[in-house]
């Protein structure tokens, strides 16, 4: 992720994401999940509701560039996308930040989605 103090994290097309960005614009799953299991419903919730209508529009303007091409705001706008992938089942299936009855059970992957 580019540095706060830079300015817009995300293109200028979905400036109405930015106020999400600074905490779902994570690079890695580990930190995506880490992120999850520390937020509130009420915030994966508020996230959640501002970007779903936007994914469409985020993947058909993210499908113009070559993948190993994104500027900084597309890569950024890319894991935003990952991001709102991480909490979508927390807020449509479980209502809760971890899996429904799994006890301390996870797994780690070794390998991330390119880029």
């Amino acid at each position: 992720m580019s540095d706060p103090s830079a300015g817009p994290l995300l293109p200028a097309e979905f400036a109405d994401l930015e106020p999400f960005a600074r905490r779902w614009c994570l690079a890695t799953e580990p930190a995506r999940y880490a992120e999850r299991l520390n937020s509130t419903m009420a915030d994966m919730e508020a996230f959640y509701d501002a970007a779903f209508g936007r994914v469409r529009d985020a993947m058909a303007y993210l499908d113009k560039f070559p993948l190993q091409e994104l500027s900084a705001a597309q890569e950024n706008l890319l894991h935003l996308v990952y991001s709102l992938i991480m909490v979508s089942l927390p807020v449509e299936v479980w209502h809760q930040p971890r899996v429904i009855d799994s006890g301390t059970a996870y797994f780690d992957r070794y390998l991330e989605p390119a880029p």
